[in-house]
């Protein structure tokens, strides 16, 4: 007996939708990403995954979080493709990686847990100075590690990728336009640190700029670290040197 074509092709498309999304009996059913840029221009990313366990699987799932020996590869290899670092720098890799699978919640026929990765990515942005305390950070869109599809990447489904910038930081540019918050697109998104992006939008052509004007004390608190770290502890002799000519000129000129 043959089967119909149109039977066997949707037969397909289930399987592989379960592929993408449910591994052993752990499912994925939600992606949260957020980026903290910092100054430096790395940045903090913190990824939740929502897991939720079927009631078969409740056991297996609270032995595999207390088991010692299971790696990072093992966890993938668990739960799918989405545990892996959606932000990554290939020319610095990431570093205080952290990985955290979270309790289980109880629910009807199963549960739900987090699973937390942290970690830091070098170089996530770059910054010029444009002007006396101005600089203008470029968001890196090659750090992103996401789905690919034929237009190029994507946010995949039930995904939100949330990026935060430093305080006083003010947007220059932005595309696709964030989801969130939605009221701050007309004032420019003023006052605002903090913007996402949900499942579909298109990373391929992503454009994230800011402005940060520093202030004359941080100025001043920026060249003394940056002569700190290029000289080390020899810059406090420099700046004591400096102090006491500063002093023994005053000195001799009100002689």
């Amino acid at each position: 007996m043959r089967v119909p074509i149109g039977i066997v092709a949707a037969a397909l498309l289930l399987l592989a939708a379960m592929q993408g999304y449910s591994y052993a009996s752990y499912t994925v059913t939600h992606l949260n990403t957020t980026v903290t840029l910092n100054t430096n221009t790395s940045a903090q990313v913190t990824e939740v995954l929502t897991l939720y366990v079927s009631n078969s699987s409740v056991s297996q799932y609270q032995g595999d979080r207390i088991a010692l020996n299971l790696t990072l590869s093992t966890w993938q290899g668990l739960v799918g493709p989405l545990l892996v670092q959606h932000i990554i720098n290939p020319k610095s890799g990431v570093y205080n990686f952290k990985y955290l699978p979270g309790p289980l919640v109880p629910q009807y026929n199963g549960g739900v847990a987090k699973l937390i990765m942290s970690y830091y990515v070098n170089n996530v942005t770059t910054v010029k100075q444009t002007a006396p305390r101005q600089f203008v950070y470029t968001f890196n869109k090659n750090v992103f590690n996401f789905e690919h599809a034929v237009s190029g990447e994507v946010l995949p489904s039930n995904t939100t990728l949330t990026i935060i910038i430093p305080n006083g930081a003010k947007i220059s540019a932005v595309y696709p336009i964030p989801d969130a918050p939605v009221a701050n697109f007309t004032t420019g998104y003023s006052n605002t640190t903090q913007f996402s992006w949900f499942d579909g939008e298109p990373l391929s052509k992503f454009t994230f700029i800011f402005i940060i004007h520093q202030s004359l004390s941080q100025e001043v608190e920026a060249f003394f670290a940056g002569t700190y770290n290029a000289l080390g502890i020899f810059s406090y002799v420099i700046i004591g040197i400096i102090i006491a000519v500063f002093i023994a000129y005053a000195y001799l000129k009100s002689k």
